[in-house]
């Protein structure tokens, strides 16, 4: 069979399909696993909500970028609008978007799986072999020092002076030009996303691609899913164009991310004992902002390069954090503070000699840390509750203090941070004005491009959505394969690890059929 990425235009009126395999989501889990099957010989058909976008549409632009290719145009956010979420909307997920750093997961965190959530066969000699194959596939390698641009050398160079032994990052990229435009699209094809790589495999293969076709509900019945019901959208609006189409596959795959998945069986009335959407993790992020003599340029270059582990493991109760740099074109960075007016202006001006570093929270570790959790409301809106609890308030406050320490190690001139009124570090005895500077929802900006958790996996029925082997429990061919199977955080960049999880799956999918 050969395979097609339609668009809307492609699908005119209502139609019916029967495939073996129904993935929807065409991200990191549902590109991987795809391409799997399609090589086994199945028929899949995927579902996308976003549009289908190629390097010659990559031209930098912020403002079409953010319309086009990210989850509510850029604006999505936690009920409270305390954090802002960057999730991708577009045939490759988040993979099109996302700043390409690559770990693996690490090995405590699959001995507290094990430990405290009864999940089997995820050590790590048996991922290893998973792992090794999406590293060949996505040429998936260290970033060399001597490419790190100067916002991340900014982090080297601090944390190296302060004995953090920070490191270098890997990154799935082949023939980078170290633009630094990765949030925006690689225009040159060299960041490999699913959509040139594992997609465009699948594709060669048979897989059929349905781009710009939301799935509104799963209909079922006796513990299997009979048909997805999906609303074809237009690519200019996002409004439902009035064609639809109806998908009655043999194996139902969610690989919609870890809001969108779980949104989706709780409108189809799949709650999994009450659990589906809860214990939501979204590695929470807080940022200082650094204004050096030399040029930084923060626009420019691998996005991330170097990172920190020193404060992943801290005192009992406590939060860990790591510490990584942030990119920062213009409109990107013109929404991050909370100055206005002349400040704004001054602060804009000088961009090209501000670095930034951001510290990202290690949530789900902690016996009390349920994270938040995805719920629909009476109009099919998305809810996400992410709740500023206690070790989350310690960790901010800790993560700003060694931030701005670290720019202080680096040679920063001036430090600013994002508080609604900015605390300005010039030297060593302005730190203790952090001290009483406020922390948490609505005191300072915080977001998060990490979303994980919502469909837990476990070894426990009573306290898990799905099984080790990717399945939803109480159906008998319904699986979900995407960062929502995480029952916690990472305390590393999930996409890789979702990788894995998805090459794993391959085999369990594919004996269901």
């Amino acid at each position: 069979m050969t395979g097609r990425i339609f668009g809307a235009a492609d699908v005119a009126s209502d139609i019916t399909l029967d495939p073996q395999v129904c993935i929807i989501g065409s991200g990191a889990g549902g590109a991987v696993l795809a391409a799997g099957l399609v090589a086994q010989g199945l028929d899949v058909v995927m579902l996308e909500a976003g549009g289908h976008f190629t390097r010659e549409q990559f031209t930098g632009d912020e403002a079409w970028s953010f319309d086009r290719m990210y989850q509510e145009r850029g604006a999505r956010a936690t009920e409270d609008l305390a954090f802002t979420v960057l999730q991708g909307r577009t045939v490759g997920g988040s993979t099109t978007i996302n700043w390409t750093t690559c770990y693996r997961t690490p090995d405590r965190v699959l001995a507290h799986w094990a430990e405290h959530h009864g999940i089997e066969g995820l050590d790590p000699d048996t991922m290893g072999p998973h792992f090794e194959s999406v590293e060949h596939r996505l040429n998936i390698r260290e970033w060399p020092a001597g490419a790190a641009n100067q916002n991340n050398q900014v982090l080297l160079r601090g944390g190296q002076a302060l004995g953090w032994d920070p490191h270098l990052l890997r990154r799935n990229v082949r023939g980078c030009v170290n633009s630094g435009y990765c949030g925006l699209g690689c225009p040159v094809d060299g960041k490999q996303a699913m959509g040139v790589s594992y997609l465009s495999d699948a594709v060669r293969d048979g897989l059929r691609i349905y781009s710009n076709v939301e799935a509104t509900r799963i209909e079922h019945a006796n513990g299997r899913a009979t048909a997805v019901h999906a609303s074809v959208l237009d690519p200019h609006t996002d409004r439902p164009t009035g064609a639809s189409i109806t998908v009655r596959p043999k194996i139902l795959v969610s690989a919609a991310g870890a809001i969108n998945g779980p949104a989706l069986l709780l409108r189809s009335g799949i709650e999994g004992g009450g659990l589906v959407g809860r214990r939501t993790f979204i590695h929470p992020v807080c940022g200082v902002a650094g204004l050096y003599e030399q040029p930084i340029n923060p626009w420019h270059g691998a996005p991330q390069s170097v990172g920190c582990h020193h404060f992943n493991v801290r005192g009992p109760g406590q939060m860990g954090y790591f510490l990584e740099s942030a990119p920062l074109q213009p409109m990107l960075a013109s929404t991050v503070g909370s100055q206005f007016g002349s400040e704004h202006s001054a602060f804009m001006g000088r961009l090209g000699h501000v670095g930034v570093l951001i510290a990202l929270g290690i949530d789900g570790f902690l016996p009390e840390d349920v994270g938040g959790a995805v719920k629909v409301k009476a109009d099919g809106r998305i809810w996400l509750d992410y709740p500023v609890r206690a070790p989350l308030l310690e960790a901010l406050k800790d993560a700003h203090l060694n931030m701005a320490r670290c720019h202080l190690a680096a040679g920063a001139l001036e430090q600013v941070t994002l508080h609604s009124d900015p605390v300005r570090i010039r030297g060593e005895a302005d730190l203790a004005l952090l001290a009483d500077a406020p922390y948490g929802a609505h005191k300072h900006t915080m977001f998060t491009a990490h979303v994980m958790g919502g469909c837990g996996m476990g070894g426990d029925p009573a306290s898990s959505v799905v099984d080790t082997e990717h399945r939803l429990r109480g159906f008998e061919n319904v699986f979900v394969v995407d960062g929502s199977v995480l029952p916690t955080s990472l305390g590393v960049n999930p996409s890789q690890t979702i990788y894995g999880l998805a090459h794993r799956a391959r085999g369990f999918v594919a004996a269901a059929v």
